[in-house]
């Protein structure tokens, strides 16, 4: 049974220095993100095209390498060496954006600092999986999230302040992302990794399973080659997949906006505004999949995302682009835990780091296509054609997905060759 609001278990030790590592991570990458396409077109003169081609090159580069980063960390067996070199490697290359001059640079270090985000996606969300249950799993990534998304209101807010204080002065500001980078670093060394394994096998006496803070483990072997991924998480990439072709940069929705406002003054304030909806409701959303399914959550969530981008498509009015765009963070509180979570609980133990390595590069192939396709289509045939082509590439995900047999496989499965 899931327990009350007030019996829930505490988030563990070592997940909260993952979250505020994420935290200070995003607040440097969102002090740059939401001033890019205005950076890009005002000042380096770069077109929507372009635009299109440094996210979803950064996007794609950044997937494929969590696929090899996932697979390398199943068979080393420690995480946090990975997720350390991925998290340096970003907050050494992202300040660098200060001394860009034109688009083609912007676009390698865009690709760098995507690169650090691969090696450390799938072993820093195989790290959160080793401190959760199957009941909490959810939850638990939900509060990466929401951690994740304070980190994005934290970052437009100090570049917002920045730049009242020194107007287009933002190469000054993308410099200083040094600072937070750096802090980030630091906080992953009081992570313990050998932790999370006594914690998964000696839990307390009087403490009831809901309760625990690991998740019970099996020994993981040091050859994994016998194991395959079991055949429905390979069917939930696909339509991952599908959803991912229409799941564009949200670069294109800043860009309608500072359109519709008739500047980019209030842009960094309305991105911090979408992450306080996402940081609020995250953990809530994450915690409504462990209740009542995760496939469930996941459609609600596309369902959301396809009426923003079809409201998007349509509006032409200031307000009702910032209501749709605020709304737009359910979205992610609905989807992001559950989609991990599912993950999570349709592959042993032993292959989570490939697993999580496929689900990060599906949706980064998406987006490379996705970004490309979207502003081709939103500079030769407008705005609206754009987002109702990915309004409608989410609800055909969405009904897909239904489709997709997303019973729990125990860790004990991996041998099993009916799951593979």
């Amino acid at each position: 049974m899931t327990p009350e609001p007030a019996q829930m278990p505490r988030i563990p030790r070592p997940v909260w220095f993952l979250g505020w590592t994420s935290l200070f991570t995003d607040a440097a990458t969102e002090m740059i993100y939401p001033l890019l396409p205005v950076y890009l077109s005002r000042v380096l003169g770069a077109s929507a095209v372009s635009l299109g081609i440094i996210e979803g090159v950064a996007e794609g580069v950044n997937s494929l390498l969590k696929v090899l980063s996932g697979y390398w960390s199943d068979r080393v067996q420690r995480r946090r060496p990975i997720v350390i070199g991925g998290y340096a490697l970003s907050s050494i290359a992202r300040p660098f954006i200060a001394v860009t001059t034109t688009w083609p640079q912007v676009l390698v270090i865009r690709a760098l600092d995507r690169v650090g985000k691969g090696v450390r996606g799938a072993p820093r969300d195989v790290l959160l999986a080793r401190f959760a249950t199957p009941a909490t799993r959810g939850r638990i990534y939900g509060f990466h999230r929401a951690m994740d998304h304070t980190g994005a209101i934290v970052g437009p807010l100090v570049a917002t302040a920045i730049l009242f204080f020194a107007p287009e002065r933002y190469r000054l500001l993308f410099a200083l992302t040094v600072i937070p980078g750096a802090i980030a670093v630091a906080l992953l060394f009081f992570v313990d990794e050998e932790a999370a394994a006594g914690e998964s096998t000696n839990p307390p006496n009087n403490e009831p399973a809901n309760r625990r803070t690991a998740e019970p483990r099996t020994p993981e072997p040091r050859t994994t080659s016998e194991a395959r991924i079991p055949a429905r998480v390979i069917a939930l990439l696909g339509v991952l997949l599908v959803f991912g072709l229409g799941n564009s940069a949200d670069a294109f929705l800043l860009l309608r906006l500072s359109d519709a406002l008739g500047g980019a003054t209030y842009v960094p304030l309305l991105w911090a505004g979408i992450h306080v909806v996402k940081a609020s409701l995250s953990t809530w959303g994450g915690g409504l999949s462990d209740r009542f399914g995760r496939k469930r959550m996941i459609i609600a969530g596309w369902i959301v995302y396809a009426l923003v981008y079809f409201a998007f498509a349509m509006s032409t009015s200031a307000p009702v682009f910032i209501a749709w765009f605020l709304f737009y963070g359910v979205y992610f509180a609905l989807s992001e835990g559950a989609e991990k979570a599912l993950v999570a609980d349709l592959t042993p133990a032993e292959r989570r780091g490939a697993a999580f390595g496929w689900y990060n590069a599906t949706t980064g192939i998406g987006a490379l296509i996705a970004s490309v396709l979207f502003g081709e289509l939103y500079e030769h045939f407008g705005a609206p054609v754009a987002f109702m082509t990915g309004a409608a590439l989410a609800g055909v995900a969405a009904v897909l997905l239904v489709f997709i047999p997303t019973d729990t496989i125990k860790d004990s499965d991996v041998r099993n060759p009916g799951h593979q």
